[in-house]
């Protein structure tokens, strides 16, 4: 029976975000929400008739507040969740956490956007994606419970987590491995045993604060790992802190429970960073060795794992654990993401590839993947430059690109071709840098990459379901002259030659995070819609 639904609105989201709201509300219920009030802007109140329940809307929406009908009002899932961020704050004591959770009568919802709620916030991750986003592209994607959410470029795995906690199935590639462990951690945990993470967590505290006595002992967790990895390692952090290292990752060694072994590594991780001699602020791997400051690993590490086990601990105290879920995120190619999920497969794509040679890509982890043992130092080069998007080029591999461009541009679009002609026009007119002069080549290789993840998506897709791809776009200066990098309308016409139908794109704004990524992050980004034709 239809009834009329009063709707809560989240009052702080932005723009964009307010339009994926209402398109999430139609949907669902097959109309937009009204309004319910006079104001032309910042308006929360709105109703939608529909023949769904309130809980069937509470539990899916994702940027609203509140679903209230004649029985009552109920708050939505979604916020529910995102407020048990506010609880944890301060270190609150685990049991006072078990207390409070799950939430009874006064609920302390956020007043602000929360990002890092639950297992989303327990590792940094440059290009974040936003979960509430990926929930409600999920909703107006009209993917039901139990459908395939698919991402091939995973990365830290919000899609995937966002997937099953919508009851969908969900699948992901990365070929970072860092990306890959941290994307099956943070999914792994929802089905996590509260008390057992607890219980790991104050076991691994207490053997950590323990007072131990100052003797030489041998660095297990550094021995097990390849010679070369070692000696790179060494050159990277003081022997105090390989020490403080070496006695962390033993006692996580000792943890019975996988959930909480798998998120101290992460936590582990995290840290890497900041007790080593990189510099802090920097995406590349540049050292500065500090001898004036006292780096204590152990202070570091406990503070990360103990804000850590809180957000997840919280999150499972009151959404409980989730016992089927269905996912897998694996180590692989998006370029080969059809032969992996197989044709007519995925019900809907949400993913952000790389932006054209915006970062150094495993840079930035590289520290983590050979303390962790993901992957081996000597094979850190040969991965880079397989990943999409890769900036770093010998002059034989760019005169490579170069020559299969030159050969094969016709099977790109004529957008694409404009514009790495021109910026080879205007590069080859003057002297430029090494980096300038390998734009073209570069820019070459990403799109022609990008088609064959598209190609692949398009063949994964089931007929008339659709791609969600968030991109954005940057500028290079050529000749001295700047030009724009309009990567969504060139992705839009990859994408469009391929024969994908394209949709209407959505602007968003670009909400930078205060993290070390953020002076490296672009302005503006877009959402994409590339739709499958139905057969």
């Amino acid at each position: 029976m239809q009834q009329t639904m009063k709707l809560k609105i989240k009052p702080y989201i932005q723009p964009f975000e307010r339009e994926l709201a209402f398109r999430e509300v139609k949907a669902l219920t097959g109309s937009y929400p009204e309004s319910q009030s006079t104001a032309k802007i910042c308006n929360t109140d709105y109703c939608v008739d529909t023949t769904l329940s309130r809980s069937a809307l509470a539990d899916r929406l994702a940027y609203w507040e509140s679903i209230q009908d004649s029985r009552g009002v109920q708050i939505t899932l979604q916020s529910l969740r995102e407020s048990t961020v506010n609880v944890v704050r301060n270190g609150i004591a685990l049991d006072s956490l078990r207390e409070q959770l799950p939430f009874s009568t006064e609920i302390p919802l956020p007043n602000r956007r929360c990002l890092r709620y639950g297992t989303h916030g327990i590792h940094e991750y440059r290009g974040k994606f936003f979960p509430q986003l990926v929930r409600a592209l999920i909703n107006i994607s009209g993917t039901r419970p139990g459908g395939v959410v698919a991402d091939p470029m995973s990365g830290s795995g919000t899609t995937v987590v966002e997937a099953v906690l919508a009851g969908c199935r969900g699948r992901g590639l990365d070929m970072n491995p860092l990306s890959t462990l941290l994307g099956n951690t943070k999914t792994n945990l929802l089905r996590a045993d509260a008390e057992a993470l607890a219980a790991s967590y104050t076991q691994l505290r207490d053997e950590l604060l323990a007072v131990e006595p100052r003797v030489a002992k041998k660095l297990e967790h550094l021995s097990s790992l390849p010679e070369e990895d070692q000696r790179y390692l060494k050159s990277w952090f003081s022997d105090d802190v390989l020490a403080g290292l070496d006695d962390i990752s033993q006692a996580i060694f000792r943890l019975e429970d996988k959930y909480a072994r798998a998120l101290a590594r992460i936590a582990l991780s995290n840290i890497i960073r900041s007790v080593s001699w990189q510099k802090s602020e920097d995406l590349r791997i540049r050292k500065e060795v500090r001898l004036d400051i006292e780096i204590d690993p152990k202070k570091e590490f406990l503070e990360e794992i103990g804000r850590s086990v809180r957000a997840v601990l919280a999150f499972l105290y009151q959404n409980g654990s989730l016992d089927d879920l269905d996912f897998e995120i694996a180590d692989g190619d998006a370029r080969r993401c059809a032969e992996v999920w197989g044709e007519n497969s995925v019900d809907v794509i949400i993913t952000s590839p790389p932006y054209a040679t915006a970062l150094p890509y495993l840079d930035t982890d590289r520290l983590s993947l050979c303390y962790l043992g993901l992957l081996p130092r000597p094979e850190h080069r040969t991965r880079d430059q397989a990943m999409i998007g890769n900036r770093e080029v010998t002059e034989r591999t760019r005169k490579e690109h170069w020559a299969r461009y030159l050969a094969e541009k016709n099977f790109l679009p004529s957008s694409v071709i404009a514009l790495i002609d021109q910026i080879h026009s205007l590069n080859s007119a003057t002297e430029v840098g090494f980096r300038r002069r390998n734009l073209p080549a570069l820019l070459s290789k990403y799109f022609f990459d990008m088609k064959e993840v598209i190609v692949g998506m398009k063949t994964s897709l089931k007929p008339g379901c659709s791609a969600f791809v968030v991109v954005g776009n940057n500028h290079t200066i050529a000749g001295g002259h700047r030009v724009d990098i309009q990567t969504a309308n060139l992705l839009q016409d990859v994408a469009s030659d391929v024969g994908f139908e394209v949709g209407e794109p959505l602007s968003m704004e670009m909400l930078v995070s205060r993290d070390i990524f953020k002076k490296n992050a672009m302005g503006s980004e877009e959402i994409l819609v590339f739709r499958k034709p139905p057969r």
